[in-house]
């Protein structure tokens, strides 16, 4: 193995667990979260036994109504929520262009936090001539940019990945996009997933990164997963 394509996938692998988080959601919906979430008290009528808001000083109800709005879980929430559980994967990924492909398993377990608001992800598995690879993922969806958003940590990085995701049309497929900073070039670069929807509980994951001494895009991941 050519010791010098280490870092830079593994910032792969972690990306692709983050979109684990924010992308698998074709699987059976969790308790409560079948329906769309009712829509923030306005200003004017708080919740029974709790005493009326004041607005502040320059503040319209149209206002705090735009941030109560920000922060009431919606469809997108929902579409998250479908893929709670946990997910057993097959992982291939690549070191750099026609390096010999490296084979391992992974779990994945996906759980919503903040009343459906955020998901987290816990990953355990192995990289081959590396060791155990743990990591940690949060993703949602923001209200105010309409975009999913995500970030990521691991045992085998000291940086914070972060992303946003477009969903198509027809939500089966997420696309993302993560920032992080090259360990080879030191410099901050990108790396592009696709997640593509198969079946109800299936789905595989590809992610693309940027070659540091070419600067072109290869393939560098690919993981079928199945919800257990």
């Amino acid at each position: 193995m050519n010791c010098k394509y280490i870092c830079a996938p593994l910032c792969i692998t972690a990306a692709a667990v983050v979109a684990v988080v924010g992308t698998m959601t074709i699987a059976s919906a969790q308790p409560g979260m079948d329906k769309a979430p009712a829509h923030a008290p306005t200003p004017s009528a708080p919740a029974t036994g709790q005493p009326e808001m004041k607005l502040p000083a320059g503040w319209t109800p149209a206002d705090m109504q735009a941030c109560m709005d920000a922060g009431t879980p919606g469809k997108m929430h929902e579409w998250l929520a479908k893929g709670a559980g946990v997910w057993h994967g097959k992982q291939t990924m690549w070191m750099a262009p026609g390096a010999e492909a490296l084979k391992s398993d992974c779990t994945s377990t996906i759980t919503p936090m903040m009343d459906g608001r955020y998901f987290k992800c816990e990953m355990a598995g192995e990289i081959p001539g590396m060791g155990p690879f743990n990591g940690f993922g949060l993703s949602g969806f923001d209200n105010v940019s309409q975009k999913f958003v995500g970030s990521w940590i691991d045992n085998h990085s000291t940086g914070i990945m972060t992303g946003t995701g477009e969903l198509s049309s027809d939500q089966k497929t997420l696309t993302w996009t993560y920032a992080y900073n090259c360990p080879i070039t030191k410099k901050p670069t990108v790396m592009r997933e696709v997640d593509t929807f198969t079946g109800k509980d299936t789905m595989t994951m590809e992610m693309f990164g940027i070659e540091p001494k070419s600067g072109k895009e290869f393939k560098m991941l690919h993981i079928d997963f199945t919800k257990k």
